[in-house]
């Protein structure tokens, strides 16, 4: 009699020592941080006396730290992911070169005239093949007004000319040109420049 009391206690309370327990909803809510601390605080001190309900609310607890820890790691990847991503598509751009401006002192430039000018031991003025704009500076004694301003070979071809208008800026007459060397080779060149009904003076630059 007693056993076939015991079995039907036993279909009825399958685990007589979790009466009285949060269900396992509660544990994973508190372990999750989703129930109120109102609500969670009472059970708090429940499981120091239930071992039960402590290893299921440990066991929670640790999958949201590691759920927790897969999120961070995944984040971090699409971090790294789109950082690298980014850098190949900044490295697979087309290289666009800037506008760039060159100033160029002549003032101590010794002036030389002719198709043919003799050399000055002056080292070569150095402008830069993305140069879009020369501000010139000019020799002493220029006058103010329009300009020839061209690129001319050793042999005194013209490679590229334009015209601009020569101002006086603080005691200094500047020209400002803008040119286009992107189809020029690097190399040794003159610069020239003259006013309408002049000879070309001639400076050496090199185009890098």
């Amino acid at each position: 009699m007693l056993e076939l009391l015991g079995r039907g206690l036993s279909r009825d309370f399958p685990n007589p020592q979790r009466v009285g327990c949060p269900d396992s909803a509660v544990l994973r809510g508190i372990a999750l941080r989703k129930v109120p601390l109102s609500e969670a605080d009472r059970w708090l001190n429940h499981f120091s006396s239930c071992s039960p309900c402590f290893q299921e609310f440990t066991q929670f607890r640790k999958q949201a730290v590691d759920r927790r820890r897969t999120q961070i790691w995944l984040a971090a990847a699409a971090v790294f992911i789109f950082v690298v991503a980014g850098w190949f598509w900044v490295r697979s751009r087309p290289q666009v070169q800037t506008a760039a401006v060159v100033v160029l002192d002549l003032r101590g430039r010794a002036t030389v005239r002719g198709e043919n000018p003799p050399e000055t031991g002056q080292p070569p003025l150095e402008v830069p093949r993305n140069a879009r704009s020369l501000n010139l500076e000019l020799p002493i004694g220029s006058n103010e007004g329009a300009y020839d301003v061209a690129l001319l070979n050793p042999s005194g071809t013209e490679l590229f000319r334009t015209s601009a208008m020569a101002k006086l800026e603080d005691h200094i007459v500047v020209l400002r040109a803008d040119v286009d060397l992107a189809g020029v080779s690097q190399g040794s060149y003159f610069l020239g420049l003259r006013q309408r009904g002049t000879e070309w003076m001639r400076f050496p630059i090199r185009v890098l």
